[in-house]
């Protein structure tokens, strides 16, 4: 992949698909938190559409932080290490934490924060959450407590998702066909 064409994504995941499975997500923690207080934790630049939604529809008093993580760069593939560009957070003792991620594959920047978090915090509860599960691409052991979409092994892009940081903006999730292989 070398250049920006949308016109070559395909659709994977619509629109409507994601509000709809957001929503069923936030149901869920709604009834499970009630109204307790909420840190939510967006992983930058790839969660912000999907923390943006999810928190649009909690129901408890909720503060937001964000932290920038990568292990992408420029690729297609994780580099295995992962760079923590903006780790600044307020305390999170005693708080109950929702970390919203987009994607799950790899799995190095999910155990980075979850690690991060357990080894500096001693919060009140802590769950994972994911937009997208990408299970074929595995390669450390950690899962998230929710999730919305378990997709294939494909390079997604859309809804945050990005290549090089192009397609952000696309309101659907989709996907690129490698070429070159």
């Amino acid at each position: 992949m070398n250049r920006v064409d949308y016109e070559n994504v395909k659709m994977l995941l619509s629109e409507a698909q994601i509000q709809n499975k957001i929503l069923e997500l936030a149901e869920v923690l709604n009834k499970e938190y009630q109204n307790e207080e909420v840190c939510l934790i967006g992983i930058l630049k790839g969660s912000i559409m999907f923390m943006t939604e999810l928190a649009k529809r909690l129901r408890m008093p909720l503060t937001m932080e964000f932290v920038r993580l990568s292990s992408y760069g420029s690729n297609t593939n994780s580099s295995g290490k992962v760079d923590a560009l903006n780790m600044s957070l307020l305390d999170l003792n005693d708080k109950n934490i929702i970390i919203a991620e987009d994607i799950i594959d790899s799995g190095y920047t999910a155990k980075f924060i979850v690690d991060y978090i357990n080894n500096n915090y001693n919060p009140k509860s802590f769950k994972f959450c994911a937009l997208l599960n990408k299970k074929a691409r595995r390669e450390v052991d950690i899962e998230a407590d929710y999730y919305c979409f378990e997709v294939d092994n494909k390079f997604i892009v859309g809804y945050g998702l990005d290549y090089d940081g192009y397609y952000r903006n696309l309101p659907y999730i989709g996907y690129i066909e490698e070429t070159g292989k």
